[in-house]
């Protein structure tokens, strides 16, 4: 693809992966534009710190918002659809802004896109859509399993972005992301609250230690969507991006211990854990439809991420806040 003769719009460009994809969109040549959601400090997110801020197109919104999203779609070519509510503890809190949020929101960001004659979206579904898993690893066809507020209406929105390519022929790939972790992630994440507390002290606050998930960094990950725009065969797809390795949070602790070359021990908060039955045991991804169609495997091995990762927590401590829980 020449991507100098492409004009696209990223929703929910200000976030964690959104602000590392528009950085790559523009390194390609091209045309970026970023959603971001808005705020009355005229906050770009992680754009406001990115070198590539003077060569993004910036939209306020909201994509509750239809009107929103009218300008902001005006000749697109390509739509990346990330905005959205992720944290899961907060889903329990407040369900129904994840269902306006995830599935409004994103009926929203495909109608503007139809109605802008966009030729393709690529829009951004999740692992936990899967649930505990039933089978490993986990390939597409898996069940899918509404077990947190948040998982449910992402599936919700896997659902209407499937329903517009098949009701209204709008071109969609539907990427699904495993775990994902790298600088610029948020505190509410288990990799950023483990090596934020451990920079901090010795003893580490968690819920549950055992439930393992699939991590992959995020230069990996940008990648996979990058990838899912260029390819073709991606058209009407939805494709796992993991490594195919899963590892538990106990198992994260030791290694960032290890890393860090101190002894960390891990402290029991109740406040932290997920109802039973919401909880997600396993995750693990097959990846060999990425493999087939994409060409695309983790080049980043979780060591050498959460080396990169540790690093940037350390030269932005005060982002943190170590001894509370963010959901």
């Amino acid at each position: 693809m020449e991507w100098s003769h492409q004009t696209v719009l990223v929703t929910g460009a200000g976030g964690f992966i959104g602000s590392h994809l528009a950085e790559r969109l523009v390194s390609l040549g091209a045309r970026t534009r970023a959603l971001v959601h808005y705020n009355s400090a005229n906050s770009w997110g992680w754009l406001d710190r990115s070198g590539v801020r003077q060569d993004v197109q910036l939209g306020l919104g909201d994509i509750q918002d239809p009107a929103s999203l009218r300008e902001v779609t005006r000749g697109v070519d390509i739509v990346f659809h990330l905005a959205a509510l992720v944290a899961i503890p907060y889903s329990y809190r407040a369900p129904l802004s994840y269902v306006r949020t995830n599935v409004e929101g994103t009926l929203n960001v495909l109608q503007a896109a139809l109605t802008a004659e966009a030729r393709l979206v690529v829009h951004t579904s999740t692992s936990e859509v899967y649930g505990s898993a039933r089978s490993l690893p986990i390939d597409e066809s898996h069940s899918l399993q509404g077990q947190s507020p948040y998982s449910a209406s992402k599936i919700g929105a896997d659902k209407i972005a499937e329903a517009f390519g098949s009701a209204f022929g709008l071109p969609i790939a539907t990427i699904r992301p495993f775990n994902t972790y790298g600088p610029r992630q948020s505190g509410r994440a288990v990799i950023p609250t483990i090596i934020s507390q451990a920079l901090a002290g010795r003893s580490i606050k968690l819920g549950n230690t055992l439930p393992t998930r699939d991590f992959n960094y995020v230069i990996d990950m940008v990648d996979g969507f990058i990838r899912m725009a260029e390819c073709r065969e991606a058209v009407g797809e939805v494709i796992n991006i993991g490594s195919g390795r899963d590892v538990s949070i106990g198992d994260l602790v030791a290694m960032v211990s290890a890393a860090l070359g101190k002894p960390l021990s891990v402290a029991h908060e109740a406040a932290r854990v997920r109802p039973q039955a919401s909880e997600v045991d396993r995750l693990c991804a097959d990846n060999s439809k990425a493999l087939r169609l994409l060409g695309w495997r983790p080049k980043f091995s979780l060591e050498d991420g959460l080396s990169e990762t540790i690093q940037w927590v350390r030269d932005n401590a005060d982002r943190y806040r170590s001894g509370a829980y963010a959901i």
